[in-house]
C-alpha cells in the first residue's frame, strides 16, 4: 500500500520590530500611534540606535535637612558649590564634605539665582536677598545685597535675572520689578518698573527672559516679561530709561508659566514651562524677528504634561536645564508628593520619563550634574544604582500588526540587547490595547542565578511575562524565549531591574503563525 507523503509547511513567520527610538508618546491615540514610539518608557533613554537604561546617582553630601537650592559661583578659575537647606547655606566641596556658611541664615530654602559679574544673588520672597562673593583678596563673603528702592520691601523679592546688562528683580505678588539706576551696578538705588497699566490679564510677575535672536547676548537682544496669567511682555531696547529707547514690541498670550524657574535658554531661544506644554519663545510669539524653531518640544507627551501640570502647577520644583554630557535636556516635574522627569533627546526629539529620583532642584557645577534631595545632595550620572537601590525600567511598545491584518498566535520573542553585567528581563507580548501587568522580579546577590523560583518560566501554563537571565560582557545577547498570545495587534513590554549595569535594547524578533487553525 502507497503512503501518502504529507506536505508540513512551516507556517511561522519571523518579525523583526525596533526598538522605539521615537520615544514616548503621551499625545496620540493606541490605535494610531506609530510603531516606533512607545505608550511607556520610564528610566530608558531613546538614541539614534537603541535605547539604554538611564544613569544611576550617589550620594555626594548628607544633610540634616531638604536641599532646595543648588547654585554654581564661578570667579576666573575660583569654583564655589553652594546649596542651601533649612535655614542654612553650605559650602560643598569634595565628596562628603561641606562648610557651613556661619553668617547667614535663611527663612526659606527654595531660593532663585543668578550671577552677574562676580556676584551670586539669593532671592525667595521671604528674606532679604543675599550675595555670595569672593572679594579681589580672595575672601569669601555672604551677606544682604547693597539695593534699595523707594516703596520696596526688600525681603518681598521672589525672582531674580539678568538682561541688557542690568539686574530685574520681581516682586512677590505683584505686577512690579525693580531694575539698578545704572546698567552694570550691583549696588545702589533702584527703580520701579510698573506693568499693571500694561498687562491685559492681571496676575502678578513670575520670571524676566533675556531672548536672543543670534545666539549670544547682544544690542538686538529682547526682555520678556513673563506673567502668571500667560502674558508675556516683549520689550526691545536697552535704556529702560529712555522712552524713546526702551519700547514695547507687543504683548502675546501664551499658557501659564510653571514656577519661578520656569525658562530655560536653549540655541539662542528660551524654553518655557507652561501648563500646555514646553515650548520655545521663537515658537509661540508672532515677531518677525523670531526665530523659526523647529522643534516643538514637549508635543509628543502632551498627555502627561497637560496631566502633571493641572495637578501640580503650585507646587515647587519645576525647573529645566540642558545636561550637555548626556545630549539631553532634563524638565524636573513635582508629581503629588514625588517628582518625575521628563527628558528628551536633543538630537533626536524623542522624550522619555524618569522615576524614583526624588530631586527638588538640579544644578550643573564643573562639568557633573549634581540635586538636591531630602536628606542631602547627590551626583547624577554615577553608576548604574541609584544610590546602591535597583532601576527599575519598563518600556512598553506602541502596538503593531507585524506586517499582516490577520489573526495571529505569537510563539516566540527575541530580545537583541547588550549589557555590562548579567541582569533579569521580564518581557512579554499585549495583545489589542489589554494590557496585562507582569510585576518585576528581582534577584539579589547572585548575578549568574537562572532560576529565581521553582516554577518554570516559559509554559502553557505560565505563558505571559517570560524570565530570563542573559550574560553580560557588551556582546550582542540574541536567545528565543516562549511567548504565547493571540490577537491582531501587539506591544512588546520589557522590564528590567538591575543595579550597577548599562542594558542597551535594539530589536526583538517575533515569531508568530497566522491564517486558519490559530484559534
Amino acid at each position: 500500500m502507497l503512503l501518502r507523503q504529507i506536505s508540513r509547511i512551516n507556517k511561522s513567520v519571523t518579525y523583526t520590530l525596533p526598538a522605539p527610538l521615537k520615544g514616548l508618546n503621551v499625545r496620540d491615540s493606541l490605535a494610531d500611534m506609530d510603531s516606533g514610539f512607545a505608550i511607556t518608557m520610564d528610566n530608558y533613554i531613546p538614541s539614534d540606535t537603541k535605547v539604554a537604561l538611564r544613569p544611576g546617582y550617589v550620594e555626594y553630601v548628607s544633610t540634616d535637612d531638604a536641599v532646595e537650592t543648588l547654585a554654581a559661583y564661578q570667579r576666573d578659575n575660583l569654583l564655589r558649590f553652594i546649596a542651601v537647606a533649612g535655614d542654612k547655606a553650605y559650602k560643598i566641596g569634595a565628596k562628603g564634605q561641606k562648610t557651613e556658611f556661619s553668617d547667614v541664615s535663611f527663612t526659606s530654602a527654595y531660593c532663585q539665582t543668578v550671577q552677574y559679574k562676580n556676584y551670586l544673588y539669593f532671592v525667595n520672597g521671604q528674606d532679604i536677598p543675599k550675595v555670595f562673593y569672593i572679594d579681589d583678596e580672595g575672601v569669601e563673603h555672604f551677606t544682604n545685597w547693597g539695593f534699595s528702592g523707594t516703596g520696596l520691601t526688600a525681603a518681598s523679592v521672589v525672582n531674580v535675572s539678568v538682561s541688557k546688562q542690568r539686574l530685574w528683580f520681581i516682586e512677590k505678588n505683584s505686577l512690579r520689578v525693580w531694575y539698578p539706576e545704572a546698567a552694570g551696578n550691583i549696588s545702589g538705588t533702584l527703580q520701579c518698573f510698573d506693568f499693571s497699566q500694561v498687562c491685559r490679564f492681571g496676575g502678578h510677575l513670575v520670571a524676566v527672559a533675556n531672548w536672543t535672536q543670534d545666539g549670544g547676548q547682544g544690542i538686538d537682544d529682547f526682555t520678556v516679561f513673563i506673567t502668571s496669567e500667560g502674558e508675556a511682555l516683549v520689550y526691545a531696547g536697552s535704556n529702560v530709561n529712555d522712552a524713546s529707547d526702551w519700547k514695547l514690541r507687543g504683548s502675546y498670550k501664551i499658557s501659564p508659566p510653571l514656577g519661578y524657574q520656569c525658562l530655560m535658554p536653549y540655541q539662542g531661544d528660551v524654553v518655557i514651562m507652561t501648563t500646555t506644554g514646553y515650548l520655545p519663545l521663537g515658537k509661540v510669539l508672532p515677531l518677525d524677528q523670531a526665530s523659526d524653531a523647529s522643534l516643538s518640544f514637549s508635543d509628543a507627551i502632551r498627555g502627561l504634561v497637560l496631566e502633571r501640570a493641572s495637578q501640580n502647577k503650585n507646587k515647587k520644583g519645576w525647573q529645566s536645564l540642558v545636561y550637555t554630557r548626556g545630549g539631553y535636556a532634563i524638565f524636573n516635574v513635582p508629581n503629588a508628593n514625588q517628582f518625575e522627569q521628563h527628558v528628551v533627546n536633543l538630537n533626536t526629539g524623542a522624550w522619555c520619563r524618569w522615576t524614583n529620583i526624588r530631586a527638588l532642584c538640579w544644578k550643573m557645577f564643573d562639568g557633573r550634574l549634581y540635586f538636591g534631595s531630602n536628606n542631602g545632595v547627590y551626583l547624577f550620572d554615577e553608576g548604574y544604582s541609584d544610590n546602591g537601590m535597583m532601576i527599575n525600567g519598563v518600556i512598553e511598545q506602541a502596538y503593531n500588526n507585524l506586517g499582516t491584518n490577520s489573526l495571529k498566535k505569537i510563539q516566540l520573542l527575541n530580545p537583541r540587547t547588550k549589557a555590562s553585567t548579567r541582569y533579569n528581563l521580564v518581557i512579554y507580548p499585549n495583545m489589542d490595547m489589554n494590557s496585562q501587568y507582569v510585576d518585576y522580579t528581582e534577584t539579589i546577590g547572585n548575578a549568574g542565578v537562572v532560576k529565581w523560583n521553582t516554577v518554570k518560566w516559559s509554559n502553557s501554563a505560565r505563558p505571559i511575562g517570560t524570565k530570563w537571565s542573559t550574560t553580560g560582557g557588551k556582546i550582542m545577547q540574541s536567545q528565543w524565549i516562549a511567548a504565547s498570545s493571540t490577537g491582531y495587534k501587539v506591544s512588546i513590554v520589557f522590564k528590567t531591574k538591575t543595579r550597577g549595569n548599562l542594558i542597551e535594547w535594539f530589536e526583538t524578533s517575533i515569531r508568530y503563525e497566522t491564517g486558519s487553525g490559530v484559534l
